[in-house]
């Protein structure tokens, strides 16, 4: 990839990098990536164009073809290998705690619930529809006078026992519960709590919490058990990978060429980077099929 300088165009000031990509590289070439700095190789127009003021003349021209072609390192040249650009996202997961209590502000959470509300509504037509309300009301009725009774100040902070309650509250009620119709109950009289045990799935694994996920990018090149042990587990000890969303990107920060001819690290400033993701996803979108699908390997 090459970094051009900036104000080269009539209608954009924005820099220029041009990638030069193919499937049919030498071997010295393959695995590895080379960053050209070129920003400086212009010479000043006597006059504008728009925001045209730079041109890149046969002299900048012939350099930088030169630079490419001796494929060494130096003052504008990097080279890296492939993987040095690479990076596994992983999903950190934290487990699910919730307190339950069938406060009048949690019964009317549940009235307002889509499940709960369809008890009493009908798609039929006539009388028949008229009876499907009148029974799905009767049913609403019933299940909520089986709630009142669990409004004394309680709180549940385990899942499996509010569970136990609710199941007794239902059969002394006479009342089935669809399996919709009992995640809406779950869902309304709940609440996150931190000091609640973890809710578990049948299997006794420990329910992820949407709320609290989030992601790493972790370099290829480092084992994501370290990172994950060292970066991650000192500050949420209950945390974990969801191994089966792990997935590969790449992106080539687009000041990195830039920080290169100062002899700096990988680790430059954070810009928006050109990301490559999910097998070349964005570089398939500016380059036919053919060109493109070596990258990965070479």
């Amino acid at each position: 990839m090459i970094a051009l300088p900036d104000q080269l165009f009539y209608n954009t000031g924005i820099f220029t990098y041009i990638w030069i990509v193919t499937n049919r590289k030498p071997k010295e070439r393959r695995g590895k990536v080379q960053l050209i700095n070129a920003v400086d190789l212009f010479t000043k127009m006597r006059k504008s164009l728009g925001n045209k003021r730079n041109e890149i003349g046969d002299a900048q021209r012939a350099e930088i073809v030169a630079v490419y072609g001796a494929f060494l390192e130096n003052e504008r040249s990097k080279i890296f290998d492939n993987a040095d650009f690479g990076y596994h996202q992983i999903t950190v997961e934290r487990p699910l705690r919730l307190n339950f209590a069938a406060t009048p502000e949690r019964i009317e959470r549940l009235k307002a619930e889509r499940a709960f509300h369809n008890l009493a509504s009908s798609k039929k037509k006539g009388k028949a529809a008229e009876q499907e309300i009148a029974a799905g009301e009767i049913l609403q009725e019933e299940i909520l006078a089986a709630l009142a009774p669990l409004d004394q100040g309680k709180i549940w902070r385990d899942r499996a026992k509010f569970e136990v309650v609710l199941n007794q509250a239902m059969k002394d009620g006479g009342i089935k519960l669809a399996a919709s119709t009992r995640k809406s109950i779950l869902a309304s009289v709940s609440e996150r709590d931190e000091t609640a045990e973890i809710c578990r799935d049948a299997d006794g694994n420990p329910e992820p919490d949407s709320e609290l996920r989030d992601y790493e990018n972790i370099p290829l090149k480092e084992d994501i058990h370290d990172y994950f042990d060292r970066e991650v587990k000192p500050y949420v000890a209950d945390a974990w990978i969801d191994g089966e969303k792990t997935k590969v990107g790449y992106e080539i920060p687009l000041t990195l060429s830039v920080a290169a001819k100062k002899g700096t690290s990988l680790a430059v400033e954070k810009e928006p980077p050109v990301r490559l993701r999910y097998g070349l996803f964005l570089t398939r979108a500016f380059f036919p099929w053919p060109v493109c699908a070596s990258l990965g390997d070479r």
